[in-house]
């Protein structure tokens, strides 16, 4: 059902229509969604949103309030799908849920249907492509890490102290006249600290 749609029925689509947005940093915008769905008839302060939340997480606070805020003939909208969920169980649990409520689900404009089996046919393979999306890019990131790794970009976690100051440490500590409490005060280290640092060979 479009806009024209809404129109024909007598609906009024600022009282009926619950946008959510949702993107996985905090680095991205959501200006396109929010335009997205204003161009969809839903008012800007009928929007909610999750902002630097992965749409693999079931629990985000913005979805719990857009799926509180619909009533039965309302219809809730999303820009795309994978904005909703980005897992097959997940996908399709939302749009269960809302069709027992007797809520619509607008995808992109396009109400889903979970009673046609073309529309629900539709439904499942555009979850199983944002499902496959998510696997992609954690496989990428790990190749990605274990290229860093063999490369030596990737080292972990750094010393607390710097090459000159465990020098200054260990020739302390030879000197016999400081013991590991005063090594860790004078550096400002804890004991494990101290001793890994005299552990280690000469940086």
């Amino acid at each position: 059902m479009d806009q024209s749609d809404w129109a024909r029925h007598g609906t009024s689509m600022d009282e009926s229509l619950i946008g959510y947005a949702r993107c996985s940093t905090d680095e991205q915008d959501l200006t396109a969604q929010r335009q997205a769905l204003h161009a969809l008839g839903v008012p800007p302060d009928r929007v909610y949103i999750d902002h630097g939340i992965s749409g693999t997480k079931r629990e985000r606070p913005g979805l719990d309030q857009a799926l509180a805020a619909v009533r039965t003939g309302d219809t809730l909208v999303v820009p795309k799908l994978d904005r909703l969920a980005r897992s097959v169980p997940d996908a399709r649990d939302i749009g269960d849920t809302l069709a027992k409520r007797g809520v619509s689900l607008s995808l992109g404009g396009q109400i889903y249907d979970p009673d046609d089996p073309m529309g629900k046919l539709f439904f499942n393979i555009l979850a199983t492509f944002a499902e496959f999306e998510v696997d992609l890019i954690r496989m990428r990131t790990r190749e990605g890490m274990a290229v860093a790794k063999a490369q030596g970009k990737l080292k972990g976690r750094q010393p607390k102290l710097s090459a000159m100051q465990q020098r200054e440490l260990k020739r302390m500590h030879q000197t016999g006249e400081y013991t590991i409490s005063d090594l860790g005060e004078l550096f400002s280290v804890s004991r494990p600290t101290v001793y890994r640092t005299l552990s280690r060979t000469n940086p």
